[in-house]
């Protein structure tokens, strides 16, 4: 059997070892892809040797939208899921507490917003460390984290961030702009309207690494060889986050970057302006369904996320719904005049008002 752990020290000493510049650039491309991809594969396995999958958490989602709660122990996570949730999870001054996935739901400007109170997240986590792998399972199915610390161990969200980072999630990042059209033969073509700083040999060792042998490559953006290994990976997830620090009131005179959120979970400060966050955080709109026989009105809400078009607004109430709709008549600050026709591939705004026609 392959010991992956072994494979990534013996790469990972040869990439220190190698002197960078532009003779070598192209052959440490290819080693980090190849660190990438063993990377991959050891967090497919569980940090198992050689085949065998590592177990996750199962926990089915719902509402209309899941928010893993990331920490380490004893941040406060359970008192804050237990606050803003109907969730009950139990609480204790000693590390370790949680020790499975706390569902809880928050009811939200008409939504309802599964939270996941996991096991605390410890360094070494990816490597499966404080049953980290079942806590990356879940927090890689996500539509957002919510990344928590308590106000001693305020410098500890860079740690955290970093091992999601390293167990292939993007937090807070985009998907590269780079599109990958394999092909049956013809060898590697790049193009690119945007001056590289690494050569056509890296990406095309990059490209061969990940079995593209054959493939029309196009880079859309001034891309680093972090961002190109993304690109070509299969297990990178992109999250959105928010950062957290809790018991605000132990330290009040803490400050925080303007990116962090200070709370307290026991006393109940800043809930509601987090509570506004995870909204915003997530996209979510509200948009109101009329009835043929009804008056525009806001009774009738469906949750929907900024992008999506009235086309998927049909499809939420229903596959057979949707079918036979091709127009729709709106309400709201949006509409051109009260009651305007519109096509199904009109994009969606909070407080639009709809009658499917």
């Amino acid at each position: 059997m392959t010991d992956f752990g072994q494979q990534i020290e013996e790469i990972e000493k040869e990439i220190r070892e190698t002197p960078y510049h532009k003779g070598t650039e192209h052959h440490i491309g290819k080693l980090r892809a190849k660190l990438a991809k063993l990377k991959d594969r050891l967090l497919e396995t569980g940090g198992k040797k050689g085949g065998g999958g590592g177990g996750g958490y199962a926990v089915k989602k719902e509402g209309d939208a899941t928010v893993v709660l990331i920490g380490p122990p004893s941040s406060g996570k359970s008192t804050l899921i237990n606050k803003i949730t109907n969730a009950e999870s139990k609480v204790a001054p000693y590390a370790f507490t949680t020790v499975s996935v706390i569902p809880g739901m928050l009811r939200y400007k008409d939504a309802y917003i599964q939270i996941l109170d996991v096991p605390g997240l410890l360094e070494g986590a990816k490597e499966g460390k404080g049953r980290g792998k079942e806590v990356l399972s879940v927090a890689r199915a996500s539509d957002l984290l919510l990344i928590m610390v308590d106000v001693q161990r305020k410098n500890s969200l860079a740690k955290l961030t970093a091992e999601l980072e390293g167990a292939g999630i993007r937090v807070n990042g985009t998907i590269p702009d780079v599109l990958i059209d394999k092909k049956a033969a013809g060898g590697l073509i790049i193009h690119s309207n945007v001056k590289q700083d690494i050569s056509k040999e890296t990406i095309k060792e990059v490209a061969m690494e990940f079995g593209a042998k054959n493939a029309e490559i196009t880079i859309k953006e001034k891309i680093s060889l972090e961002r190109l290994i993304d690109a070509f990976s299969q297990s990178r997830v992109y999250l959105p986050a928010l950062f957290i620090v809790n018991k605000i009131d132990e330290s009040p005179n803490s400050d925080f970057d303007k990116d962090i959120l200070g709370i307290s979970a026991e006393t109940g400060k800043g809930i509601s302006e987090l509570k506004d966050e995870i909204w915003n955080k997530l996209g979510l709109i509200r948009v109101y369904l009329v009835r043929p026989d009804e008056e525009p009105s806001y009774k009738n809400p469906v949750i929907a996320k900024k992008g999506e078009m009235i086309k998927d607004v049909a499809i939420k109430i229903g596959t057979e719904f949707a079918e036979g709709k091709k127009l729709a008549k709106i309400w709201g600050p949006f509409a051109r005049f009260p009651g305007q026709e519109v096509s199904l591939s009109t994009p969606v705004q909070e407080g639009i008002q709809i009658r499917f026609l």
